[in-house]
């Protein structure tokens, strides 16, 4: 392993599906040695997602999951556990999605561990906050979705509560958590000591949500009514053109007025319900609509041509199949070519973040089950007959072919 600012930190990542494994992977991707330990059945992304080649590697897996070593231990047995311990007693960070009252039943709890390493961060990604009364909860990302507000922001806009179309808590949370990773990591640097983090979904999309979202009711009493009412329009949304959809955004004055130019109605600037940011705010409904309708008008290559020179924004609509074509992704070489060693010939989404002072230069598959379970067990200090022994009794498990 060479390059990229987290070289030299050891991660033991205990997560499954998207919100742990999406924070790993941030971390891997910058040089982190990720150690993904798996129960013997793998994460369930393994088999949850649809589209494979073989089993146990969905394309989804594999995306979230590159740039990790995988070991396979039985964490219910004595000799699967004394080899997890063996792997925290010397790692940086240990990061789970598993919920805090069965941590501490397998004794990997923070106060457990912090007298194994006191070096080490514990990292909890956890559903609610341990001191709210809905700890412990099991939870996904659309229950966190219905709770956080994200699902009434579509009610609002549209008259119909419904979910994003993605994970998106999942994948929120998991960046805030590489986030606090990387704070603790730098205050280890001064303190020499670990700490424990808790990472809670359904607070953090609270704050997602209402930050955006309380707006007047931010005032004691409120000054008037939650959210943002541009955001909450129903056409706040890609536009219809002649022959397809176009997006635009002309928020600031200039940009509003050269807008007006640009559909042929100057006037509009001097309408006291549009001649400024504020008024534009507060009559968004109309603007909106002014929008929606001039939109109509062209195909979307003419809309961009007229509105492009003019500086303001705007971008056609990408479908899925679009933006795996767009070509200044393209220009970034976003999409790498991968040659897996068991799933063929792949694309993968590249790291689109930079750093002057060096990328982590080799790129790892994801993992097979268990792939690496030999050799980190051998690195460990088991040898041939124990590591024979554990397979055997199922505490460890590895590739047969």
């Amino acid at each position: 392993m060479s390059g990229g600012p987290l070289e030299g930190i050891r991660v033991i990542d205990l997560t499954s599906v998207v919100v742990g494994p999406i924070c790993t992977r941030m971390l891997a991707d910058q040089g982190a040695d990720v150690i993904k330990v798996e129960p013997p059945e793998g994460d369930i992304l393994r088999r949850l997602a649809q589209g494979s080649r073989n089993p146990g590697m969905s394309g989804k897996f594999i995306q979230f999951n590159r740039n990790k070593r995988s070991i396979c231990l039985d964490l219910k047995q004595q000799d699967g556990m004394a080899a997890m311990r063996k792997l925290l007693e010397n790692a940086d960070v240990f990061v789970s999605n598993v919920r805090p009252n069965a941590l501490e039943r397998l004794g990997l709890d923070p106060a457990t561990l912090a007298a194994l390493n006191p070096r080490l961060i514990h990292v909890g990604i956890l559903a609610f906050g341990s001191e709210g009364r809905y700890a412990n909860r099991p939870a996904y990302d659309p229950v966190i979705q219905s709770l956080s507000g994200v699902a009434a922001t579509f009610h609002r806009a549209t008259g119909e509560p419904r979910f994003v179309p993605m994970v998106m808590t999942d994948h929120v949370t998991g960046l805030i958590a590489a986030q606090c990773i990387g704070f603790a990591l730098f205050r280890r640097e001064r303190t020499g000591i670990g700490e424990a983090i808790e990472v809670p979904m359904f607070e953090n999309m609270a704050s997602f949500v209402m930050s955006e979202h309380m707006g007047a009711a931010t005032f004691d009493p409120p000054a008037g009514p939650s959210g943002d009412n541009r955001l909450l329009s129903p056409d706040y949304r890609p536009l219809p053109t002649k022959d397809g959809f176009i997006t635009i955004g002309p928020n600031t004055d200039a940009q509003a007025f050269a807008f007006f130019d640009a559909i042929g109605q100057p006037e509009l600037r001097h309408d006291p319900r549009l001649n400024s940011a504020s008024a534009r705010t507060a009559n968004a409904a109309h603007y909106f609509s002014i929008r929606k309708s001039a939109m109509a008008s062209r195909t979307t290559d003419e809309w961009l041509a007229i509105l492009g020179p003019r500086d303001i924004p705007c971008a056609r609509y990408n479908t899925f199949e679009d933006l795996m074509a767009d070509p200044h992704l393209a220009d970034v070489n976003f999409f790498e070519p991968e040659d897996h060693p068991t799933e063929g010939a792949l694309r993968r989404t590249r790291t689109p973040n930079r750093f002057s002072g060096g990328m982590r230069e080799d790129k790892l598959p994801a993992p097979r089950l268990g792939a690496q379970t030999r050799e980190l067990l051998a690195q460990l200090g088991y040898d041939d007959t124990q590591i024979a022994a554990m397979m055997e009794a199922g505490a460890a498990k590895a590739p047969t072919a």
